[in-house]
């Protein structure tokens, strides 16, 4: 109550300093009068006694500000009078405020951005009720690296068996579907999941509800709110109605809250379904009665009076129970816990390792701005030693010098960082409209929340002081006699290597380190770009469709591709069409350990790619068949037959001829009956893998792919035209399909390169913008010097120096600069470079041309940034120069 009550009258005080003013007035004459009257009871006389009384009292002005001195509200207008100095002060120079803002508002942009990743994918919890109560749970086998998914019999042992939770449940983290009615077909991801699904997140629907008990395997579907606001324009009666969801229907029970994309922060589901209508949509669906096949992720919510330690305590006796019980298939398992929302285990650390690395990218950036500020501020200190060996002239301390320059360094970085967070709105905009070329949703919807919010504010404030602690402190303590006259110590000669020329050098130095990462990632686009890839790109269009979640049996997806193929080849322009299951380059399908019978074991590991394809397949793609024959209408109920890759014959027939051979998958046998060339399989700098290409028509039914099918087709003439002719022909055939992926496989081989792009733009961003701040900075030091050594200059010139003789002196103190600054910069550049070997695609860690270019590149924009103030020296007017104030 003290403290409330101190900062009421303290606020009061504030709002009406008058008022006080008059009140404290009022108390000390009353005092004055007591004290007088006590004096004249004692025999004075009542003149006599005012004036003991006032002396005793003292100076009444002194004593009123030892009063409001003892409050928080004195503190409180010293600051705002600071401010006040401050902002009037920064008026007058505008183009010092534009410099410190650009510069400190870019960096701290960067690092606002990249911060809002690492808020969104790290930091924040899952969008659901009581987040630090609900948790995921993983399953670990000995040797295995954490974490795996759950079957579903263990799912349910657990539900049963663990007492640590209020409620367990589990969903499928990815299926796909097609929406239709109202719009063209669509095809749509989400997830399955168990009827108690919505209740245990603890999901406040803004539309209906989630999933009741009775509806474990009913055809009720709830919406993510995304998909409700596009596909239905927000129908706010939506629940309750039915629609075509993969050739069925199904009832819409609710609406997802807004941003909740499920228990995966990285994933981005726009429908849930009940899980047993999974097989519905998925063909060959997870059986659930398997205990050893592992498809389901569970979510928990924990008790309120039980710990993440009792839970996994309690999870550990669950696995020993388990081992014990279903020995053959859950010997040596064990549970783990992680918060829901988080990053999978499997892929967080790599993910968490990316995001430091350009965090890391970031603050070197703004560590290169915050250089260049605290030169400014340097020379703005320098400017000021008149002023401020007034001030301790006349009184003023050192400490109120501090705090003044101090402050106006801070106010220029919140500044920078207001600046910056403007910037952070238009990038995060723009990286959540951007959608990565993966087949499966990711959820890049990035912003600026609190979290951005109070790490810009607290970065900003620090850049403030970094940047202007070392200029206040100089600022602050100036040599009286020289400063009197207006010199500055640092300037004159001797003096050489002052601390603004140390942060220029710090500033040259990290540009270059980002600069040369940026050339190394640059010539690795370019070596990817050139990378034989195995197959002819130029005049190929490709789509995609997925009949299976349509209700196409495998017989009728057969018939249908084999149609739509027909209608494609007989397209004006077409040469050549085929069907697919995957397109190379795409992050690679499936792959399985093969054997070839009656041969010794391969050399080296026996995985290898599967791809289903049709006749013309490798025709289409241009990939040169070195031996046997193509694919032709096989039979689906035919001996299988297969297709390998020169590689595949390395490893597994020692390079002998395998046509005629068997190789075996499991159970299923394949007769080997041609040999192509190697072609890149997942990535464009991975080593050759082996691949088996099996017959489309055979092998449909057996393995059914996650991301349905592709149709391609060889052509002269427009892309854009035949994509629209192909699109046509399907819907003739069932226009409830929908249709995706329409792109050119040069289109399709830029988004393969789409990682060593966005690495080597943002390290090209990031290093210009560290050069252009470098490089002002250099300029604003060699101006600066030779706006203070004028008089060295015109002293020179009398005695008969030519202007290119002082040209060449101060482009030779500026190179000189620049010059240590790369001899500090290539050794650091190479040490990173050493580090991001395993991410460059045919560039040596140590590439030459790179170490050899960026440094001459740097060391020519230095050599401007000295050649303009260079100029201005050699055009100094000896006359004029020598009549100024030493």
């Amino acid at each position: 109550m003290n403290v409330l009550r101190s900062l009421i009258d303290g606020i009061k005080a504030l709002l009406h300093r008058g008022q006080r003013n008059g009140e404290l007035d009022e108390e000390l004459r009353g005092y004055i009068e007591a004290a007088a009257e006590e004096k004249v009871r004692r025999g004075m006389s009542y003149r006599d006694a005012i004036s003991a009384a006032r002396a005793e009292v003292g100076n009444v002005e002194t004593v009123k500000h030892k009063v409001w001195a003892t409050g928080w509200e004195s503190a409180a207008e010293s600051l705002w009078r600071d401010i006040a100095y401050t902002i009037r002060r920064l008026i007058r120079s505008p183009g010092l405020v534009f410099a410190v803002v650009v510069s400190i508002g870019l960096g701290i942009a960067a690092n606002a951005t990249i911060f809002s990743i690492v808020s969104k994918f790290v930091l924040s919890p899952a969008p659901v009720g009581d987040p630090k109560t609900l948790t995921t749970i993983y399953m670990v086998h000995d040797g295995d690296q954490c974490c795996n998914n759950l079957s579903y019999p263990i799912f349910e042992d657990i539900r049963e068996q663990a007492k640590s939770f209020t409620g367990v449940s589990a969903y499928f983290e990815l299926v796909s579907a097609s929406i239709s009615g109202g719009s063209d077909p669509e095809r749509v991801w989400g997830q399955a999941a168990t009827a108690n699904y919505f209740d245990v997140a603890q999901l406040n629907m803004p539309l209906g509800r989630g999933f009741t008990s009775t509806e474990e395997k009913a055809p009720v579907i709830v919406l993510g709110y995304r998909l409700w606001q596009r596909r239905f324009g927000g129908d706010p009666t939506i629940a309750g109605k039915t629609i075509s969801f993969s050739g069925h229907v199904y009832t819409v029970t609710g609406v997802a809250p807004k941003g909740f994309r499920g228990l995966d922060q990285i994933l981005d589901p726009q429908f849930w379904v009940p899980l047993g209508k999974l097989p519905e949509l998925m063909a060959n669906s997870p059986k659930p009665e398997s205990r050893d096949s592992h498809w389901l992720r569970a979510g928990a919510r924990l008790k309120p009076d039980v710990t993440e330690a009792q839970a996994i305590a309690e999870l550990h006796i669950v696995a020993q129970r388990f081992a014990q019980t279903h020995s053959a298939t859950d010997k040596g398992i064990d549970f783990h816990l992680e918060p829901a929302g988080s990053l999978p285990p499997r892929d967080g650390k790599a993910i968490k390792l990316f995001l430091a690395a350009l965090s890391v990218v970031v603050l070197l950036v703004l560590c290169i701005a915050c250089a260049n500020v605290a030169n400014l501020l340097l020379a703005r200190g320098a400017q000021r030693q008149r002023e401020m060996a007034i001030r301790l002239a006349m009184g003023g301390t050192r400490a109120q010098l501090l705090r003044q320059m101090l402050f106006e360094s801070v106010v220029l970085a919140i500044g920078g960082g207001v600046a910056g967070v403007l910037l952070s709105l238009w990038a995060t905009y723009a990286l959540s409209s951007f959608r990565l070329p993966v087949p499966i949703p990711v959820d890049l919807g990035v912003s600026v929340d609190w979290r951005v919010l109070l790490y810009t504010f607290v970065l900003s404030i620090t850049a403030g002081i970094v940047c202007g602690f070392i200029p206040a402190w100089r600022g602050s303590r100036p040599l009286m006699p020289n400063a009197l006259k207006g010199e500055d110590a640092l300037a004159r000669p001797g003096h050489r290597w002052t601390l603004r020329n140390v942060l220029v050098v710090a500033q040259i130095t990290l540009s270059l380190v980002l600069l040369c990462a940026a050339g190394l990632f640059f010539r690795s686009l370019q070596s990817a770009a050139k990378i034989e890839t195995g197959f002819r790109s130029r005049g190929l269009v490709m789509l995609s469709i997925d009949p299976q979640v349509h209700g196409y049996t495998p017989i009728r997806i057969v018939q249908l591709l084999n149609a739509i193929r027909s209608r494609v080849l007989a397209l004006p322009g077409v040469s050549i069409a085929a069907t697919t299951d995957g397109l190379p380059l795409s992050g690679g399908n499936r792959s399985d350990g093969l054997a070839a019978v009656g041969e010794p074991k391969p050399i080296g590991e026996n995985m290898v790619e599967l791809y289903m394809a049709s006749s013309g397949y490798f025709e289409t793609l241009g990939i040169p068949r070195v031996a046997g024959r193509d694919f032709g209408d096989e039979n689906p109920t035919a001996p299988k037959v297969a297709i390998v890759n020169e590689e595949l014959v390395r490893r597994f027939y020692q390079g002998k001829n395998p046509i005629g051979k068997t190789i075996r998958d499991g159970e299923v046998h394949y007769e080997i009956i041609g040999v192509v060339k190697d072609t890149k399989s997942r990535t464009i700098g991975e080593e050759q893998r082996p691949v088996l290409y099996r017959s489309i028509n055979q092998s449909i039914a057996g393995d059914p792919p996650f991301a349905g099918y592709s149709i391609m087709a060889r052509f002269d003439g427009d892309s854009s035209t035949l994509v629209a002719a192909m699109r046509r022909e399907i819907q003739a055939l069932d226009p409830t399909l929908a249709i995706f992926n329409m792109q050119t496989m040069e289109e399709h081989l830029r988004d393969a390169l789409f990682l060593p792009r966005f690495v080597s733009t943002l390290f090209g961003i990031f290093g210009t913008v560290g050069v252009l701040l470098a490089s002002v900075g250099l300029y604003g030091v060699m101006n600066y010097a030779v706006s203070r050594r004028t008089q060295e200059i015109g002293i020179r010139m009398a005695l008969g120096a030519e202007r290119g003789a002082v040209q060449r002196l101060i482009v030779r103190d500026g190179m000189r600069l620049a010059i240590l600054s790369v001899v500090l910069g290539v050794p650091a550049a190479l040490a990173l470079a050493k580090l991001s070997t395993s991410i460059l695609y045919g560039t040596r860690p140590y590439d030459l041309v790179t170490f050899l270019t960026v440094p001459l590149l740097l060391l020519a924009v230095a050599l401007l940034a000295c050649w303009i103030p260079s100029r201005r020296a050699s055009r100094v007017d000896p006359i004029q120069a020598l009549r100024m104030d030493g």
